[in-house]
């Protein structure tokens, strides 16, 4: 059950009042860096005249995942975008020590998202998490968090929430990704913790680390704009995808041994029990070994880095539901198009994917 809290005022940030209709950036001092100057994270606010729920949008929450960067900026600068009630706080970087450093973590080397709520008088991490949960956070009804992959690593967008919530299960299914994964998120994370707080927050996954890739961004940008139209907070007609799967239990498929990977599959695509996932091969080609599919799954997310060692994560699967067979795998594959597919075809293109038969398997 949710914690029962007092939100905090929309309009009054630190001296200045925003009125009811009106947009501006604000900055929120978070700490002090090295040489004592003030490290403050730059928010822009966007009310609308009537009053409604307030919705955050957060990105670089981890300093490298720029790609939510993107689309906060892209929401920001829409001047079509016109709330009919409610507000926006919307932050293109959440963790600027961070982000100074094209780094995840902060400089006393901790994940600000295991940090949430934060104290006043802990480490730098829980510091920086207190003042952000309390000045954002409390303020507001909704959270979205943007997030990629991790280093070497791509994800295919999917959100991810607390779905015994009914009010994160709503905004989830609403934002539009075809995978929604379903979990509370670890401890000390932002949605986690804000959902706990009172305020049901999601988070999105999708692309690498250091980029800004225009399918992540558009895909992005689509679901935020879905859940404000889901909370009457703007007018517009909600884009749902060619289908939508939750998935509750996942994996990560891990390398046999060290060698150079042939990749048989890309991020997003639905794959059978038993599939081929990749072919080891040593530096001049002799095959060692394949990975195959536990079970009917999709591809969430996968290692871009084809030289690994024994042990390293090369696949992460979501396990599809019993419902999924193999025929309805196929009509799913039928089914991907327009920014499905853009998303599909542009996280495949910094892999070279290619059929099992087409290894030769150099004896």
């Amino acid at each position: 059950m949710n914690k029962p809290r007092m939100k905090k005022s929309i309009a009054d940030w630190f001296g200045e009042h925003i009125e009811p209709g009106e947009s501006r950036d604000v900055s929120l001092a978070v700490g002090e860096s090295y040489s004592g100057m003030t490290v403050q994270i730059q928010l822009h606010i966007k009310r609308a005249i009537e009053d409604g729920p307030v919705v955050f949008v957060t990105a670089a929450l981890h300093g490298d995942e720029i790609n939510g960067c993107g689309a906060v900026r892209q929401i920001i600068l829409d001047n079509d975008l016109q709330l009919l009630r409610g507000a926006l706080i919307l932050v293109p970087v959440l963790n600027l020590p961070a982000f100074d450093r094209h780094s995840r973590y902060l400089p006393d080397r901790r994940d600000l998202n295991r940090s949430f709520p934060g104290t006043a008088d802990g480490s730098l991490a829980s510091r920086m998490a207190y003042t952000i949960f309390n000045e954002i956070v409390m303020r507001c009804d909704y959270g979205i968090d943007l997030h990629t992959a991790s280093v070497r690593r791509t994800n295919y967008p999917t959100i991810r929430g607390d779905l015994k919530n009914q009010e994160v299960r709503s905004i989830a299914e609403v934002f539009g990704t075809e995978l929604i994964m379903n979990g509370e998120g670890p401890k000390g994370s932002l949605r986690r913790e804000a959902t706990k707080a009172g305020c049901p927050t999601i988070i999105m996954e999708g692309g690498e680390i250091w980029k800004v890739e225009p399918g992540i961004v558009e895909t992005t940008v689509r679901g935020i704009k879905n859940i404000l139209c889901k909370l009457k907070m703007l007018d517009t007609v909600s884009e749902a995808p060619p289908y939508q799967i939750i998935i509750e239990k996942s994996k990560w498929i891990r390398a046999e041994h060290g060698g150079f990977l042939h990749f048989h599959i890309q991020p997003g695509d639905l794959v059978e029990k038993g599939q081929t996932l990749t072919t080891n091969t040593t530096l001049l080609g002799a095959e060692q070994g394949r990975l195959y599919a536990p079970f009917n799954g999709v591809v969430m997310g996968m290692t871009s880095l084809p030289s690994i060692s024994p042990g390293e994560p090369i696949c992460h699967l979501g396990e599809l539901p019993q419902r999924y067979c193999p025929a309805t795998l196929t009509k799913l594959r039928e089914k991907k198009q327009g920014l499905e597919q853009q998303v599909l075809e542009e996280l495949g293109s910094s892999l070279l994917v290619v059929e099992p038969s087409e290894v030769a398997g150099k004896q």
